[in-house]
């Protein structure tokens, strides 16, 4: 089965495989696990921040970061579709009484700098305290633009918040737009990445920032429940992704657009792309469970479940897959 409904399916390489069967461990609660260690470290050198702390998944990244920066009646202000809003359980309002100030973003994945100045609130006991701003890049596969994030990292700085940056595909960011991971990671205090989207690792992220924000952020992933013992053969995996699967994301992007380019001349439909390893079908008066139905009898596997259908490629899709894609959604929508 070819799997488009995430970059997050893929499974283990050969080589990972390898590195995960040989890693070296100890209790990573006892800072002593040398795989822990040495990721931590990369991340923190790649991302050009002073440390790091491996997470067992992106919505505890994000939660440590946010409860790190912000303490009970506080509010950071975020997208009204950004993941760390509406995609991550409410955790930072249930577990963190720290209320989400949404201000609406553009399919861009932009928010409107004007409202975002607009929503932080003046100092009064009225008003949750505005402390933190966070951005998402990508967002549905877009890359923020250099000025966009360099103006909303300034307004931010003159309202007095701090600033995260939920990167889980920052590295679709980074190749997608010819800069550094460390280029699109510096002005945000925390960076929070994905190892298991994009680059293929089966667990994890990683947050980081400065010595002193990562220590609060472990205090919480304590409290969360995020301390792993022998956590180094998962490391050993997102360790081998750092060193092995950043550049090759440019293969995942040329093989979007050639899927865009495939599926523009269909008739009744409407292709948004690509954007890095996205690709967005408008499936129009046609209906998704009988597109999705079809897919899957030709072995191909896609969240059909609206009208507006997510092809997300990634290191378990070839170029080859990319030709029996575009064929089998030809014969579907016909």
């Amino acid at each position: 089965m070819i799997d488009l409904r995430s970059d997050t399916v893929t499974k283990p390489t050969p080589a990972m495989r390898d590195a995960i069967s040989s890693a070296e461990v100890g209790d990573d609660v006892y800072g002593d696990d040398p795989n822990v260690n040495a990721l931590e470290a990369e991340a923190a050198e790649l991302l050009g921040k002073e440390a790091a702390m491996f997470v067992a998944t992106g919505t505890q990244s994000n939660l440590c970061a946010i409860m790190a920066h912000c303490g009970r009646g506080d509010e950071y202000i975020v997208g009204h579709e950004a993941h760390t809003y509406k995609y991550e359980a409410g955790g930072a309002a249930v577990l963190g009484s720290i209320q989400p100030q949404p201000v609406e973003l553009s399919a861009d994945g932009l928010m409107d700098l004007e409202r975002v100045a607009a929503a932080v609130k003046v100092d009064d006991p009225h008003f949750a305290r505005s402390r933190l701003l966070c951005l998402e890049n990508t967002h549905n596969g877009r890359t923020l633009p250099v000025d966009y994030v360099v103006a909303a990292q300034e307004l931010g700085r003159d309202r007095g918040l701090s600033l995260h940056l939920d990167g889980a595909r920052l590295w679709n960011a980074a190749v997608g737009s010819g800069q550094t991971p460390a280029e699109v990671a510096a002005g945000f205090d925390t960076v929070s990445v994905c190892l298991s989207k994009a680059l293929g690792a089966p667990v994890g992220s990683v947050l980081v920032g400065s010595a002193d924000l990562i220590n609060d952020a472990r205090r919480w992933r304590k409290m969360l429940g995020g301390g792993m013992r022998q956590a180094g053969v998962l490391a050993a995996a997102g360790r081998y992704c750092l060193d092995h699967h950043i550049d090759r994301l440019a293969d995942d992007h040329a093989n979007a657009a050639r899927l865009a380019e495939g599926l523009g001349s269909l008739d009744g439909i409407a292709v948004d792309g690509p954007h890095t390893n996205m690709v967005f079908v408008e499936l129009g008066d046609h209906d998704p469970s009988t597109i999705g139905a079809k897919m899957a009898d030709a072995g191909i596997q896609i969240s059909a479940y609206g009208p507006t259908v997510r092809l997300v490629c990634h290191l378990d899709v070839s170029a080859e897959n990319i030709e029996s894609i575009i064929s089998a959604l030809h014969d579907a929508i016909r």
